[in-house]
């Protein structure tokens, strides 16, 4: 009995330990958590969604997920090839060029009418802070920090860790003018050595200026936060963004719900309309999008064209890895052009976009 309680007390002081690491980012705190408790949407210590969001579908236990997680035999959870890609030289890309570089997942880059911007970067191979877990597939790793150009905007939608990345963030900062994040969010930046004016923090339903012709509206999302044992202390969010020559949805992590619509009528048509597609799962139907719901979001954003994102690099979830976009076309029926780049391509952004499967041969 004495061994076990040393064993224990070993555990313990192991974990606050590690909850101690860097990577964990930091609570708010100070006037940035004075700030937060005014929010209407901050309510009993915690960011709440505009509608009640269950973690799990009414008949799924906590029990289930588990059991399917340690006993799910699918051999298709990850590809058995490594996945193809392009390299891009960034750095060399003219300022007038409208293009889009997808890294997989939910990590992209775009510049647009002369202005650079990077959303959700995870680079460093992890979507997890335990070492050898969510591992990302082979081949979609051709990209590190030291391609990223100096970048005007650095959009993070929310903190978990398939879209902030600590290793990425820290070595990027100085390649970094801005970042625009959810409030919360700019807490962790701090920590990682970012200065305040480096971050534009802010709430849901906020519009403002980048440059002359370029302005964000914030847009609710249905999802949640958190990096250690302490969920929804900062904001997730979408944005809307507005240039000369575009109207742009980026999506982040979010379940169906009433914002799309409302952010279609206020804000919309978009052009391009990026969202989730993948790691989805009926136990978790509140919090990440169906295939058919990320076509439903997209005609209730009045979206010209979509960009599927969210798959193609980490395994969250128990589907086949190539289900997200294999449904997702076959469902669409082509009633919206879809963009499915290799990772690493250029996706023109003034052009129409066509379904090049790249997947096919690796089924």
């Amino acid at each position: 009995m004495l061994y076990f309680f040393i064993l224990l007390a070993i555990v313990i002081i192991a974990t606050v330990v590690f909850l101690q690491s860097p990577k964990f980012g930091s609570l708010p705190k100070g006037k940035r958590l004075a700030t937060l408790q005014q929010l209407p949407n901050y309510k009993n210590k915690q960011f709440q969604n505009i509608h009640p969001t269950p973690d799990l579908a009414e008949d799924v236990t906590y029990w289930k997920v588990l059991k399917d997680f340690i006993f799910n035999k699918n051999k298709h959870l990850k590809p058995t090839q490594p996945i193809p890609s392009k390299k891009t030289n960034l750095h060399a890309l003219p300022i007038n060029d409208d293009v889009l570089v997808w890294f997989g997942h939910s990590s992209y880059f775009f510049q647009t009418d002369g202005i650079k911007f990077l959303v959700d970067p995870v680079l460093s191979g992890a979507a997890s802070p335990l070492p050898l877990s969510v591992q990302s597939f082979a081949g979609t790793d051709v990209y590190g920090v030291h391609d990223i150009p100096n970048i005007d905007y650095l959009i993070i939608s929310h903190d978990h860790w398939d879209h902030l990345d600590y290793k990425t963030i820290k070595a990027l900062q100085p390649n970094i003018n801005k970042v625009i994040c959810g409030w919360g969010v700019g807490a962790h930046f701090e920590k990682w050595g970012y200065t305040a004016e480096q971050i534009i923090e802010k709430n849901w339903n906020e519009q403002f200026t980048l440059h002359q012709g370029f302005t964000i509206n914030t847009v609710p999302a249905r999802h949640f936060s958190g990096r250690g044992l302490q969920r929804n202390t900062s904001l997730w969010q979408s944005y809307a963004l507005k240039t000369p020559t575009k109207n742009i949805f980026i999506g982040g992590d979010s379940g169906y719900d009433t914002h799309f619509k409302t952010a279609g009528e206020a804000l919309g048509p978009f052009d391009w309309a990026i969202l989730e597609c993948g790691q989805y799962d009926y136990s978790w139907k509140y919090i990440h999008m169906m295939p058919h719901e990320v076509l439903q979001a997209a005609a209730d954003l009045k979206a010209t064209q979509l960009l599927p994102l969210h798959w193609g690099k980490f395994k969250l979830a128990n589907h086949n890895w190539y289900d997200p976009i294999v449904t997702l076309t076959q469902l669409s029926n082509n009633t919206i052009p879809i963009a499915t780049p290799m990772i690493g391509e250029t996706l023109q952004l003034q052009q129409t976009p066509t379904v090049q499967k790249w997947w096919e041969p690796l089924l």
